[in-house]
């Protein structure tokens, strides 16, 4: 592949692992971010202290604060920003954008209140002349691993094939890999449930439960993702795939994961509004829970992981009670569906 001009928009972890990937590939890297020290720090030190202590960043590596000058001639733009403030930023990105370009996203939620996937709030704000279809980013992956050249698989989805080869090809190299798919509803809602899982995998070690509990929450986690996503119209091989089981995994075991260690808190008796200013990062699932509750009660869907954690983060239910009302719910097949 030719060098290509990438945006990579939102310079947190894994933004900026995706752009050490991109830069060791020859392609020219733009990192925009909205806070100055940060942009400043980058381009000067080629540091980001807050998320890497001890990473040195390529100097081609540029970081820029005007977006309309990061997205200039670019070929590419990679949304890596929280959920909550993508549909902000892309009416951002479709007011300055002059040209065509293939647009990506390597987030993981669903957008509050309306519950939407980040591809349909891509597809909703930027006109379809300046953009191929949405692709994208997802599956196990620890940006302080990738950071450090760790070997990753993961997966770029579009409903355009071209489009997820061009993404497969632009990142691919001999410590990252990606696989093509074609069904984006599976791979965006494995990677936004996912991290309910695994705050309440988190919750259960920080309780001091063993590997039995850890097996039995991802195994049945899985299986109402599943089922969300399959109401949804998903293919439910997806879930069997990188951006199902092996993002669940690597999530829902893992202290690298800001959601497990967010569940691992709770599960020692600590207040969600301390752990979420400690943290320092947006934990995806929180939000995701709440919309993933009410999406599962609209959809009739059966979700006693993702009920049990949105009673505890949201109603103020005690977590060993919480543990307790699934232990002693309905007796069901393991493959029921409904």
């Amino acid at each position: 592949m030719n060098k290509q001009k990438v945006a990579v928009l939102g310079p947190g972890s894994w933004g900026t692992a995706l752009s050490q990937v991109l830069n060791d590939n020859g392609h020219e890297v733009r990192i925009w971010g909205n806070v100055p020290e940060q942009i400043n720090e980058i381009n000067q030190h080629h540091t980001n202290e807050r998320y890497f202590k001890d990473i040195v960043l390529n100097e081609k590596i540029c970081a820029y604060h005007d977006l309309q000058e990061t997205l200039k001639g670019v070929d590419a733009v990679l949304f890596v920003v929280p959920t909550k403030v993508t549909r902000l930023v892309a009416k951002q990105v479709a007011a300055v954008l002059d040209h065509k370009v293939t647009i990506m996203h390597a987030s993981k939620g669903l957008e509050p209140d309306s519950h939407k996937r980040i591809s349909q709030i891509l597809e909703e704000e930027i006109p379809t002349d300046l953009r191929s279809e949405i692709v994208v980013v997802s599956g196990p992956s620890h940006a302080e691993e990738t950071i450090v050249r760790d070997i990753t698989l993961i997966t770029a989805a579009s409903k355009d094939l071209e489009s997820a080869k061009y993404v497969q090809e632009l990142f691919s190299n001999h410590y990252f890999r990606l696989y093509t798919n074609s069904d984006v509803i599976g791979v965006e809602t494995a990677g936004a449930l996912k991290n309910i899982i695994a705050v309440g995998a988190g919750a259960l070690h920080g309780l001091g439960f063993g590997d039995n509990a850890k097996a039995a929450i991802i195994t049945r986690g899985l299986a109402e993702i599943t089922r969300l996503g399959v109401a949804l119209g998903a293919n439910p091989l997806t879930y069997s795939g990188l951006s199902g089981v092996g993002d669940l995994i690597v999530t829902g075991t893992s202290i690298h994961s800001r959601n497990w260690r967010a569940g691992n808190a709770l599960g020692k008796g600590e207040k969600l509004a301390d752990i979420e200013a400690n943290m320092g990062m947006v934990i995806e699932g929180i939000s995701t829970t709440r919309a993933a509750h009410e999406l599962a009660q609209e959809l009739g869907v059966y979700m006693p992981i993702t009920q049990a954690i949105y009673k505890v983060i949201y109603e103020n239910h005690g977590i060993r009670q919480a543990i307790q009302d699934m232990m002693t719910n309905e007796f069901r097949s393991e493959n029921e569906w409904s």
